[in-house]
């Protein structure tokens, strides 16, 4: 997902051409991940994932609802989630709880985008073309580096990728979110979740990721967490 740009195109290329000169000391046991769905978790089958799916059922129904709210209760277990969040689904993927976010928190504050690959400048695009936000502060770095998170500003809100999905670079803690915080931190976990450490919760705000990555699964669904109103 490089931007159309020609320019900023050749820029990544570069930087992926010095990325690669050297080879890592280290390989993941299983390297089949990417920007796009990735392969299923261990011990998946196709017969177990389908044996009592509400194929064909609407998500209204007894059964349609019973799953969904089944996926969101233990989701919020085993990620440990405070008692005070809440867990949904949305349409659209990941993409579609980003925005969906943005759109509707968004405004009331100045934000920080902090961006150092393509979905996380895709934020930075929708909160200034899209959104028309007047106080957005472009906190960004070229792939493969991350930038200076400790210019963000605790009175904004702050919108930021846990792990840089298309360039390789997450954020290693979230020692440079204050507590005493005032703005929202909205979080696009995708390729983070249940793939790492991202405690404390309390930090983030709002969280959203899509079952494509760390889960394997496809795409067409978003997750929201965040702490209830």
């Amino acid at each position: 997902f490089f931007s159309a740009s020609s320019s900023r195109s050749a820029r990544s290329f570069r930087t992926l051409a010095a990325m690669s000169s050297s080879m890592p000391a280290e390989r993941p046991s299983c390297a089949n991940f990417g920007s796009g769905p990735c392969a299923k978790r261990p011990g998946w089958s196709l017969e177990g994932s389908v044996g009592d799916a509400a194929l064909g059922r609407s998500h209204r129904s007894s059964i349609g609802k019973a799953k969904l709210l089944a996926c969101c209760e233990e989701t919020k277990a085993i990620l440990g989630l405070p008692d005070d969040y809440l867990v949904g689904i949305v349409p659209a993927s990941d993409t579609g709880a980003v925005e969906m976010v943005m759109w509707s928190m968004l405004g009331e504050r100045p934000v920080d985008i902090c961006h150092w690959e393509s979905f996380g400048t895709t934020w930075y695009s929708d909160a200034v073309k899209e959104l028309k936000l007047e106080k957005v502060t472009n906190i960004k770095a070229e792939f493969g580096v991350l930038p200076d998170l400790s210019k963000t500003d605790a009175s904004h809100d702050i919108v930021f990728t846990m792990n840089g999905t298309t360039s390789g670079v997450r954020v290693p803690s979230l020692d440079w979110i204050p507590a005493d915080r005032t703005g929202l931190t909205i979080c696009d976990a995708t390729s983070a979740i249940f793939g790492f450490d991202m405690l404390p919760w309390e930090k983030l705000d709002v969280v959203t990721y899509s079952w494509q990555k760390v889960l394997g699964g496809e795409g067409a669904h978003g997750m929201l967490g965040g702490e209830g109103a």
